[in-house]
């Protein structure tokens, strides 16, 4: 019987009969496997099973609860949909991108030795790149459909060498490739190593060449661009994230540690790639076994689509013709290490070496060495035909985040010493025999007596090649990348810029408590919940938390606004009619990321370059544990900077003795010294609700209505105490609180006078000193220090205006402590090197108190007297340097040593 006959006789059956027959299939095949079972073993059972599972997968079926599939493409040759463009002409514009990309670096290291750069990251994505760029990435003028793509870092080369194609960077440009301060070709801009949105703020879009950055930020865009959606904040589009990847950065934690939230969340807008060249900087990735089997079981494992490109099409023929599964099998044995060995011998060590039983040397019997050399080449990752087939089958899947696994060569094409060899990564420049075979293999057009000069190739401004890619990018909405900062008005913007609230808004946390006692920490959530209710920017706050809401107080604001899931909430809450029930909702607007400070700081930056790619304003709020904040997310803290981000990170629970209790591994004395490394990160240690709210007040003008590329980090604490009314006047104040410090209580009387600038929590122990000083007859000026980083700052520009500018800028420290006499010293619950910062611009004795060393479990009374830096230890710090000025009698110092019961170690805390 004919297959249509078997389909037509099962069509006829009634209900009842089909039954039956699956029931005796059913049963037929349960007999079959229990003889096997019982007669041979469980092996052979497991044997079977792979041969099943093969027979599916060559009939083009994946089984979905398998989580390694055989070492094959995914898309079958049968399956693959006709090629829409030129593939003659991109394969040709692909290779004169690898020249290109190859001559800047070999150039750039002959002017500068040293100065650095990569070929062969590029030279192994190229056509990954190139079908993406012809037919799949959607530019800005596509609106809010355009992708954002998220660029291997190590590949830039190849995108500047794109750009010189399409005119949009000139050859003085290339000549200028790391060489930004001094560009030695002039009518040239430098361009950046890597992707820089800092450095090149109209070209890069993300940052991503510290490895594992770019993958869990493309993440948490994509999860971003449905919460946009959810909320109502942007119209539902088509918009895409794509992230280039390699197989080794997997290695790297941030890379694989948000695999599971892109399939819980079911972002079917997100498509990574790995581009799976086996090497990553000293050698092969998994020389043992196969990365892209590993890699396949871990992303099927989290919920991704696994779409593999491991073979190109010449081997199509080879497979066609093996009926038996001798070469499968070959490809199941197959390692890495040895696949690199192919790749850089070519046929005579494939003919040997793979092709090494009898059934297999069959299939190859009549291949020239020619054709055995295309196959050591022919990998997934290089074949447009079948990169475009798992392009479109990726942006047509629904339901999950998909991943493509292309097989690549590092150094595809750039001749012996760089193509598949362990060095590869290294390799900056190339010799004259690399320089021959790759213009032979890559087909450019130059003259053997000119390869020496290392010359560009540009076919031309009318060549078919610039005239076909402009046409293809034209059709997909311009160029990509490219960095253009829209607003597109709505939801309170104006011209672009939000219309933020002003003094009036703040002006009830000027006022202070009232003698009741709150921390910083309530303060800070007062002003958020009033800020979410704001008519104009209420609904572009996203405040974003690592699952630590109740430890801040913020359990009110869940029940408020609500956190977000894309599910809502499918379930009844315990606390269900309390006031502070849990309350999930897909119009939430808390991001609340579990316990993932990582996560938390990727949602961050989604929010804060909003503005950039989708013409939102969002105003991030990251609310973390500050011991678990910059200290543990530093790098994505620099890609934020890098990237132009705004918006505010609290990092609460903050300093090294006010979380009493919790001991050496939460207590905070570093992140404010951490904080001084981004340049563009503004940082405050606010002791007071009236503090918060002007530096809010001020984050929020300069960054959203005066479009600042500036972010902020402020300490907050949960130390209660009362929160004084703003002193006056209140215009000198304020300039005080931004610029970092301001007089908050002078002294009153005669005799000796002495500074004392405290900080966040150690502030109203600085106060306290003030007291306890009077009955040693000093006078102690009390003075908010609310930002040593904004005080170094602008000393050491006042400084550099001095030495190159010929101006005679006081450094405002100096300035706003001039008439205000005696030894300064300044208290702090971060490291000593905090205050020390400003030491050295003041022209009087100095002391730096701080927490330097182990914190430990005890009451906060216990732990400043450990590290030295309460009342006491403040006041007793005035005093001697008091007395080294002649102005307080030693005796004074003993009595005040035994009054104030200071029992002094040798060993200071640092070394306990």
């Amino acid at each position: 019987m004919t297959e249509d006959v078997l389909k037509e006789a099962l069509e006829a059956l009634s209900p009842e009969e089909l039954a039956r027959l699956k029931e005796e299939e059913n049963r037929e095949w349960r007999e079959s496997l229990e003889y096997v079972l019982r007669v041979e073993g469980f092996a052979r059972v497991e044997e079977l099973l792979r041969l099943l599972d093969e027979f599916l997968y060559l009939a083009g079926y994946t089984p979905a609860n398998r989580l390694s599939t055989p070492y094959l493409n995914t898309i079958p040759k049968e399956k693959e949909p006709p090629y829409p463009g030129d593939l003659d002409l991109e394969r040709r514009i692909a290779n004169i991108l690898r020249w290109n990309a190859a001559m800047m670096v070999a150039r750039a290291n002959k002017k500068a030795d040293g100065i650095g750069g990569h070929i062969s990251t590029y030279a192994s994505i190229a056509e990954l790149y190139e079908v993406g760029f012809n037919h799949f990435f959607r530019g800005p003028e596509a609106g809010l459909d355009r992708d954002l793509v998220f660029f291997q870092g190590h590949s830039s080369p190849g995108i500047y060498a794109r750009a010189f194609l399409e005119g949009r960077l000139s050859e003085a440009d290339l000549e200028n490739f790391r060489r930004e301060v001094h560009p030695p070709v002039p009518g040239g801009r430098g361009l950046s190593s890597y992707p820089h949105p800092w450095l090149m703020p109209d070209f890069w879009e993300f940052p991503t060449v510290s490895m594992g950055l770019g993958p869990i930020q493309a993440i948490y865009q994509a999860r971003f661009m449905r919460y946009l959606e959810d909320r109502g904040l942007k119209p539902r589009s088509t918009a895409k994230v794509w992230a280039f990847l390699g197989d080794g950065e997997h290695d790297e934690p941030e890379t694989v540690g948000a695999l599971h939230l892109a399939a819980r969340e079911g972002l079917d807008n997100l498509i990574f790639v790995v581009n799976a060249n086996l090497q990553r900087l000293d050698g092969p990735v998994r020389g043992n076994s196969k990365i892209i089997q590993e890699l396949e079981r871990l992303y099927r494992g989290a919920g991704w689509w696994v779409i593999k490109m491991v073979w190109g099409s010449a081997w199509d023929r080879l497979l066609a013709k093996d009926q038996e599964g001798h070469l499968l099998r070959r490809f199941e044995a197959l390692v890495d290490g040895e696949s690199q060995r192919y790749a850089a011998f070519g046929a005579k060590e494939l003919r040997e070496r793979f092709f090494n039983t009898p059934e297999l040397k069959r299939l190859i019997e009549g291949m020239t060495d020619e054709e055995l050399d295309e196959l050591t080449r022919s990998r997934g990752g290089h074949d447009l035909v079948k990169i475009h087939a798992a392009y479109k089958a990726a942006v047509e899947h629904r339901g999950s985040p998909v991943v493509i696994l292309a097989r690549t060569i590092k150094g595809y094409g750039m001749g012996p010493t760089a193509m598949a060899k362990n060095v590869a990564h290294q390799v900056k420049k190339l010799t004259e025999e690399d320089l021959k075979e790759a213009r032979s293999f890559l087909g450019i057009p130059i003259p053997e007596e000119r390869l020496s000069e290392l010359p560009y190739y540009h076919p031309g401004p009318d060549s078919p090649e610039v005239k076909y890619l402009l046409e293809r990018r034209k059709a997909l909405g311009g160029f990509v990348p490219e960095r253009r900062v829209r607003f597109t008005g709505g939801l309170g913007q104006l011209e672009g810029y939000l219309e933020v609230p002003g003094e009036e808004f703040f002006q009830e946390f000027y006022e202070g408590t009232g003698g009741r006692e709150i921390s910083t920490t309530m303060a800070f959530v007062r002003i958020l919940a009033k800020l979410l209710r704001h008519p104009k920017i209420g609904k572009l706050i996203v405040p974003i938390v690592p699952d630590e809401a109740r430890t801040f107080g913020m359990e009110a604001l869940i029940a408020q606004v609500g956190i977000y899931s894309p599910q809502g909430q499918l379930y009844i809450p315990v606390d269900a009619g309390t006031l502070t029930a849990y309350k999930e909702s897909k119009e939430g607007q808390i991001l609340e990321e579990g316990i993932t400070e990582a996560g938390a700081m990727a949602d961050f930056i989604a929010a804060g370059t909003a503005y950039a790619h989708w013409g939102i304003s969002t105003i991030p709020f990251l609310i973390t544990y500050s011991m678990f904040g910059l200290q543990r997310i530093g790098d994505l803290v620099w890609a934020a900077a890098d990237q132009r981000a705004k918006g505010f990170i609290l990092g609460a629970t903050a300093g090294r003795t006010t979380l009493e209790g919790e001991g050496l591994q939460h207590q905070d004395g570093q992140s404010q010294v951490y904080a001084l490394a981004a340049p563009n990160l503004l940082v405050y240690d606010p002791a007071f609700a009236h503090e918060l709210a002007v530096i809010l007040e001020d984050g929020l003008r300069r960054m959203y209505q005066k479009g600042e590329d500036v972010f902020y980090y402020l300490t907050i604490e949960n130390e209660n105490y009362p929160h004084p009314p703003m002193p006056g006047p209140r215009e000198k104040v304020k300039e005080g609180i931004l610029k970092g410090l301001y007089l908050f209580r002078p002294g009153e009387g005669e005799g000796p006078r002495v500074q004392l600038l405290g900080s966040g929590p150690i502030l109203p122990q600085a106060a306290k000193a003030q007291e306890l000083l009077k009955g040693y007859g000093v006078v102690a000026d009390v003075w908010s220090a609310t930002s040593y980083k904004a005080l170094y700052y602008d000393a050491i520009e006042a400084e550099r205006e001095r030495r190159l500018l010929g101006k005679a800028r006081r450094p405002y420290v100096a300035e706003v402590l001039e008439g205000h006499e005696g030894p300064v010293v300044a208290a702090s619950d971060y490291l000593k090197a905090l205050p020390n910062l400003i030491r050295g611009y003041l022209d009087r004795p100095f002391c730096a108190l701080g927490t330097d060393g182990f914190g430990r479990s005890d009451t906060r009374e216990a732990l400043r007297d450990f590290f030295e830096v309460d009342a006491r230890h403040i006041a007793y710090a005035a005093l001697v340097l008091l007395a080294e000025e002649g102005q307080v009698p030693a005796k004074v110092l003993a009595k005040a040593r035994k009054e104030l019961g200071l029992e002094l170690r040798e060993t200071p805390p640092h070394r306990r």
